[in-house]
This record gives structure tokens, sequence and C-alpha cells, in this order.
């Protein structure tokens, strides 16, 4: 096992192998659990270094096929922690495995959010704004400045946050085996994982009723009528419609079928 203290070279390695393989983060992206086997593929250089047997290295890849899905940019800091959580893992018998996915989860909302205003809605105007007269004169050195400007800061971010993510979570991961913070860093991510699932359900999901009822000179909006109850009240029962089905052991490829058929019925018959 490697030390980081004792051979930096051996990290500096593993670095940027965990660097190189986050590029496959978008490969096999899928609806039902989104960046997970990209992840998992980004995390095979630290667990295959962490765990000697095969079983132990079987059960992480599994570990990390939990649903997952973040900015591509910004992937390689959550990376980089999670490799410093299964180093502490394989070295510690008593070590909280569900905490790993906890702290990805809680890291991965945010920093999605960050990732998606900077890159998509920030610096890729901006690299657009710088290339377009270009473009516009029909130089062919258009697109390359585009992405080079945008790639220029892409590739630091993506590097350096392998190295931040991987210093910060050995570095808090010593300090915190006996003393009890790690569950209550997981407890934390857990905490905000969940409000990011919440907010989520609430901006994405939407079901409106566009029927009506005439009650004599006026009309009743179904819709008005379940918002004055509680706005949003329909995704919600939706949303806890799908979880039950969850619970009950369907797939996702279930939940995405009857919501098509689900919408299709509901659009035919004019209910929404």
């Amino acid at each position: 096992m490697s030390n980081q203290a004792e051979n930096p070279v051996v990290d500096k390695k593993l670095i940027n192998e965990l660097f190189w393989q986050s590029f496959c983060l978008e490969n096999s992206y899928n609806y039902e659990r989104q960046q997970a086997l990209g992840f998992a593929i980004g995390m095979w250089p630290a667990i295959k270094r962490f765990y000697d047997s095969e079983e132990k290295q079987a059960e992480a890849l599994v570990r990390h096929m939990a649903i997952f899905n973040t900015t591509p940019h910004v992937v390689t800091f959550i990376t980089g922690v999670a490799a410093a959580m299964e180093k502490q893992a394989s070295e510690d018998e008593n070590f909280d495995l569900n905490s790993i996915n906890s702290v990805k989860v809680g890291l991965m909302g945010p920093f999605a959010g960050i990732g998606d205003s900077f890159f998509w809605g920030t610096l890729r105007i901006i690299a657009l704004g710088v290339s377009l007269p270009l473009a516009q004169a029909g130089n062919f050195l258009a697109p390359i400045l585009f992405l080079l400007l945008f790639n220029a800061a892409h590739m630091l971010v993506r590097y350096y946050g392998t190295v931040w993510g991987y210093k910060l979570g050995t570095g808090i991961l010593t300090k915190a085996s006996d003393s009890g913070l790690i569950q209550d860093i997981s407890k934390a991510a857990t905490i905000v994982g969940l409000m990011v699932v919440g907010a989520m359900t609430a901006s994405m999901v939407k079901l409106d009723l566009k029927t009506a009822i005439n009650l004599g000179e006026s009309t009743l909006k179904i819709q008005d009528f379940f918002d004055n109850i509680m706005p949003g009240l329909l995704p919600l029962l939706y949303t806890m419609l799908m979880f039950w089905f969850l619970k009950k052991g369907k797939n996702a490829g279930f939940l995405l079928l009857f919501t098509i058929v689900f919408g299709l019925v509901l659009t035919l018959i004019g209910l929404i």
C-alpha cells in the first residue's frame, strides 16, 4: 500500500492515473445510474492500488456503481476525495464504507452547480465571444481558438482538482479516523445530498392538470385547487409513487416506461 508521506512518487503516479481515467466519466451514460460506470472506471487506479484481493476490488467497484452525476470538468475533486477514503478503508477494518457514497452524493450536487455555471454558463460564452469574430471572417483558426480557450482552464481544473481532492481527503481522514468526524461528515453529506434531490424534484418534475370544472358562472381549475393545498403537490406525489416502485424492486427502465405511458394516457384524455 502506498503512503503519501513516504512515497510521493507513487502518489503522483496515482494522481496521474486518476486524472486520465476521469475522462471515462461519460462512458455508458444511462438513465438508471447516469455516470456511475464511468466513475467506477475512474476509481479503478485507486482500487487496484489499495486492495490486494480480487474480492475486495470487486466490492469497491460495486460500491462505486451507485447513481452518480456531476459536471465532468470538476469530477476529479470528488474522485480524489473518494480515492483517499478508499485508502483509509483499506487500512482500517472499522471504516464505515457507507460514508464513501454519502460523501460522493453530498459533493456531486454542489460541484455540478459550480461546474455548470462556470464551464457551460461562463467560460464557454467567453471562449465563443473571442472566437466568433474569426469564424465570421471565415478564419479556420476560430474553432481551434475556441477549444484552446475552453480546454486550457478545463485541463487545469481537472488535474489540480485530483490533487486537491486527494490531499484534502487524505489529510482530513488521517486526523478524523479516531475522532468520530467521519460519521459527522457522512451525516452532513447525506443531508446535503437529500436537499439536492429534493430541489431537483421540485424544479424538474412537472405535472400540471388542465382540467377545469364549471361552477355556475365561475370556473374552477383543478390545478389551482391542488396548488392552494400545497404548490408542487402533484409532482411530489408522483415522485413518491416512483420511490414506491423502487421499494418494490422495479428498475429504472420500468419507471421510464411507466412515465411515458402515464404521460401519453393523460395527454390523450386531456388531463395534462
